[in-house]
């Protein structure tokens, strides 16, 4: 399973803790290592956008819990599917 992740700050909550949460995302990073297919920064944003590749919800749940930043941003999480052709998202044939 697939999900984009959207997260950001509201930056009226901006602290010196939630900096030093921000400094801790590159480390945070890498610890996913496979389970995090990519990750963007999102021009104009105080947030970013990254791909997890997980078994399933409650893992994706995890590893969002255990984000530095998990008790400060604000997530956008959204299910990603292929789209080679239309039966890959109907299911159809």
């Amino acid at each position: 399973m697939k999900f984009l992740v959207l997260w950001h700050f509201d930056l009226s909550r901006l602290n010196p803790d939630v900096t030093r949460a921000i400094l801790k995302m590159p480390d945070y990073a890498k610890k996913l290592g496979n389970k995090l297919e990519c990750r963007y920064h999102v021009i104009g944003s105080h947030g970013g956008a990254w791909i997890y590749k997980v078994e399933s919800n409650e893992e994706l749940d995890r590893l969002l819990a255990m984000s530095p930043v998990y008790n400060y941003a604000i997530y956008q999480v959204l299910a990603l599917a292929e789209m080679t052709d239309p039966e890959t998202v109907t299911g159809k044939p």
